[in-house]
């Protein structure tokens, strides 16, 4: 039975957030931090053709988010993903499972993203590296309680100035060289060599989890405005920007700088700025300690809102889902996930645990895209009103899910 929150005694979440804000917010989740060092490892393993195993990778998420899409259109509540599972396989225990790992793969990562900022930040400040932690994290939890408006406009700010980072990127190297857009072609095989494509297909799978954070947006549905029509489009151009912002950088990048030299940096856009501006990379590095630390926000926002959500349908205990009546956020739940972040990021191996989360995250969509197909079959007409895909979108997601846990398992 779904227990009430709504009350006098505790206030619901307060529904504050259009699809300018909703999508600022997926774009900070995806983005991340990731694209600034990921661009190196693509680089290596796709050479030249990096930007076409994004845009591949682009193409195998684009089911699973469709398939989140049409759920959060059916369901548009808070632990999105748990609901999900619990509609499509009638199992309260699977999903509270799956709404825990949720949680875990958010915090795993904040706690990872947490390490990296103090990094960047050590590059200004010097302080002992457990010290720039604990206030990070700490700030950035203040942050994610204040409220949601605030704390997603402040991730929204965050998140432009993290873009704007990519785009000095692109301007930086279209300026140094204005014929690199009459040779984008050049990013494209001109033939069919398999051990080019292989390459191309090798760093997709890699690439694949530069996408992974859209999935977050429906566990704000309890906050948004109109989400039956809001969370789809949010979802859809989340993952659509996503994908022209890498594919764009990632050319310019790999048409500007010797491919080696990309591959072998440890701050890849770093080298890019410099190479081709002569300036100094802390530019760049000054805009990733802003990248990290919307990195985590957006992390603690999505996490705190998935233990309300399992405590408000009855699974955790009811304190988790107490609603403060100045900041309408619920606070307890917001610094449990504060703490576990802040443990993560000073005791434990993140680099290993971070690896975790991708495998976590494509155990949920493989579950998601199996609820959807469940529930699809099972009924013999679709709810109006709400979003829909067909039945191959989900069976497309879930094998898409599938074959990259097989793939990590065996390589």
């Amino acid at each position: 039975m779904k227990r009430k929150t709504g009350t006098s005694q505790s206030p619901g979440l307060k529904r504050s957030l259009g699809l300018t804000l909703v999508v600022l917010y997926g774009l900070g989740v995806t983005i991340g931090a990731g694209i600034y060092v990921l661009i190196g490892a693509t680089a290596g393993q796709a050479g030249l053709y990096a930007p076409l195993s994004f845009g591949i990778a682009a193409l195998v998420m684009a089911p699973t988010a469709a398939s989140f899409a049409e759920l959060s259109s059916r369901m548009p509540v808070s632990a999105g993903e748990a609901a999900y599972v619990r509609e499509g396989f009638s199992s309260r225990g699977l999903a509270l499972a799956v709404g825990l790992l949720v949680v875990t793969a958010g915090s795993v990562s904040a706690a990872a993203v947490a390490i990296g900022a103090a990094g960047y930040i050590a590059v200004f400040i010097a302080a002992p590296e457990t010290l720039i932690i604990t206030l990070v994290v700490l700030a950035m939890g203040l942050a994610a309680a204040w409220g949601i408006l605030e704390s997603v406009s402040f991730a929204g700010v965050l998140t432009l100035i993290e873009i704007g980072g990519l785009v000095l990127i692109v301007v930086a190297c279209i300026g140094h060289d204005p014929t690199i857009t009459l040779r984008l072609g050049e990013v494209v095989p001109s033939n069919f060599d398999p051990v080019i494509w292989s390459g191309i297909f090798s760093a997709g799978l890699l690439a694949f989890f530069a996408f992974i954070g859209f999935e977050d947006l429906v566990n704000i549905a309890e906050e948004v405005k109109h989400p039956l029509k809001v969370l789809p489009w949010a979802i859809f151009l989340t993952l659509a920007l996503s994908t022209l912002i890498y594919v764009m950088v990632v050319s310019v990048a790999v048409l500007s700088v010797p491919v080696e030299g990309l591959a072998a940096s440890k701050a890849p856009l770093g080298f890019v700025y410099e190479s081709v501006t002569g300036g100094s990379p802390l530019v760049i590095s000054a805009i990733a300690i802003v990248a990290t630390l919307n990195g985590i926000i957006v992390q603690m926002i999505m996490a705190s809102r998935v233990l309300y959500g399992l405590s408000s349908q009855g699974d955790l205990p009811e304190i988790l889902s107490r609603v403060s009546p100045l900041t309408r956020t619920p606070l307890i739940a917001t610094a449990l996930v504060v703490a576990i972040i802040l443990i993560l990021a000073l005791l434990f191996p993140i680099g290993s645990l971070a690896e975790m989360t991708s495998r976590v995250t494509l155990t949920i969509f493989s579950l998601v895209n199996l609820a959807l197909l469940r529930i699809k079959l099972r009924e013999d007409v679709s709810p109006e009103g709400i979003f829909t895909v067909r039945l191959w979108v989900p069976l497309a997601g879930l094998a898409g899910s599938l074959l990259l846990l097989v793939y990590d398992a065996i390589i």
